[in-house]
């Protein structure tokens, strides 16, 4: 099975993402994490080798740890482990295939951020605002908030690019009791995993969460606090002022940016010097994170 691009199982497929192939098994689904990259909301040509691996195994040790904050929809991680006709099809796909519940999605990006990067850097700069809260002046390139700001985005498809919303304008889209709950859990996650980074050395800087409901209550989906979602940065490196020595897909960002790419298609290929490093920080991350080596 070719990982590189996309995934052919013997299964309705139940949509194809920017990473993740899901199929549908009824009241379950399948999901397959591949070894593609996107960057500003658009899949690029190139993948980054075993990069499923690593975002599946470091996806599956967050949803073990956060457990008891918040439930989630993992059934089973061991495709050895899986129903008979599953298990034939996942052969070779440890660390990418989990079996998971079927939940409604909720279509809101919960977005948390403790630090002032990437785009809210911008919009600060422009107006001493970020996503329509509006923080104290002075503040430096990666300065730590005041406090950790929930900043709700729309969850858009492959290709069109998620739009920062308001707490309100996300409560009039789920319900005000749905709202608060998303940003309940949210910056609860949020400062349990910051915690846990810190005690390996990293600062959590901001992350992006999904929910489904299932049963009638909110659990957490899809994948958590892996390079791909979050910003993590070496705290013994960081220096308040400058842009920081990240763990994530922004060292694929900031080689976009340096050849002019206009965030249009077609999204150009990555070299291969980029492909290595960008390999290797999801690795450290991982390595670091889960105390794990990767053999993968």
């Amino acid at each position: 099975m070719n990982m590189n691009a996309t995934t052919s199982l013997p299964f309705k497929l139940w949509r194809r993402g920017k990473v993740r192939d899901v199929y549908d098994l009824g009241d379950r689904l399948l999901i397959v994490a591949t070894d593609r990259i996107s960057a500003y909301d658009h899949i690029l040509p190139t993948p980054i080798p075993q990069k499923g691996v690593v975002l599946g195994r470091l996806s599956n040790f967050w949803f073990r740890r956060l457990e008891g904050v918040c439930p989630n929809h993992l059934i089973e991680t061991n495709p050895a482990l899986f129903p008979l006709e599953l298990r034939r099809a996942c052969a070779g796909m440890e660390g990418r295939a989990v079996l998971v519940q079927k939940a409604v999605r909720i279509d809101i990006e919960c977005v948390v951020r403790g630090y002032l990067a990437g785009s809210a850097w911008k919009e600060y700069r422009s107006g001493g605002v970020v996503c329509g809260v509006k923080l104290p002046p002075g503040l430096k390139e990666s300065s730590p908030l005041p406090r950790p700001l929930f900043t709700p985005a729309t969850k858009e498809e492959v290709g069109v690019h998620d739009e920062n919303i308001s707490f309100e304008k996300m409560a009039s889209r789920v319900g005000k009791s749905v709202a608060e709950q998303l940003k309940e859990l949210s910056l609860k996650i949020y400062g349990e995993a910051v915690r846990y980074a810190a005690s390996r050395g990293f600062i959590l800087a901001d992350t992006k969460f999904e929910f489904g409901m299932h049963g009638g209550r909110l659990i957490l989906i899809d994948e958590v606090l892996t390079p791909d979602s979050s910003r993590y940065w070496d705290a013994e490196t960081y220096e308040e002022g400058k842009p920081q020595d990240s763990f994530d897909k922004q060292y694929v960002r900031d080689y976009l940016d340096r050849v002019g790419w206009k965030h249009l298609p077609p999204a150009p290929a990555l070299p291969d010097e980029v492909v290595r490093q960008t390999r290797e920080k999801y690795v450290q991350a991982f390595e670091r994170l889960t105390g794990e080596m990767f053999n993968g």
